[in-house]
């Protein structure tokens, strides 16, 4: 695997190094110890699954809150989202700021998405399927959210966003619950 930082701080983008055959390819998708030399040793607790329909359909942009933050590896199994993580430390030079990558299942590029960061994605083909590694339990009493058009944050969704649960539509903005 190769890790490569991005323009904030702890969030990384991990590329596979697949080994092609004739059979097809095997690819290393997380080993502990390449981890933790990329300075991120993690205890992964629960794995999410989630299929979304329609291009521009929009998931997020999630996080729990303290006590029980959760970091994530993000890999999308088929389809295309664009990946998105919103710096949400007050104390980060990047506060308030977002970073996207592409991930595909063609490219099995992973995001890696620390504590402090809110979560989101949307949805570039007919439907996508994520695997989502989580650093801490689900706690429903601490999840948490921004909204996906937050005018601050200013995120670019290269599509017109469509498909928002009726909990997203009502996340509130970044200033609203960070002041």
């Amino acid at each position: 695997m190769r890790f490569h930082l991005t323009e904030l701080e702890g969030l990384v983008m991990i590329e596979p190094q697949p080994q092609d055959d004739a059979r097809g390819f095997l690819s290393r998708t997380y080993c502990e110890r390449e981890f933790d030399a990329a300075g991120l040793g993690i205890r992964w607790v629960q794995q999410n699954h989630t299929l979304t329909k329609g291009a521009g359909s929009v998931r997020g942009l999630h996080y729990q809150r303290e006590p029980y933050p959760e970091a994530k590896l993000v890999r999308c199994l088929s389809g295309r989202v664009l990946d998105v993580a919103v710096d949400i430390r007050p104390e980060s030079g990047t506060f308030g700021k977002w970073a996207a990558r592409e991930l595909s299942g063609e490219n099995r590029c992973a995001l890696y998405i620390p504590t402090g960061f809110a979560h989101g994605f949307q949805c570039l083909t007919e439907c996508c399927e994520l695997l989502y590694l989580m650093s801490d339990f689900y706690s429903p009493e601490f999840a948490a959210g921004i909204c996906w058009n937050d005018p601050v944050v200013g995120i670019a969704w290269p599509l017109p966003v469509e498909g928002l649960s009726d909990g997203d539509k009502e996340l509130p903005t970044l200033a609203e619950i960070i002041p």
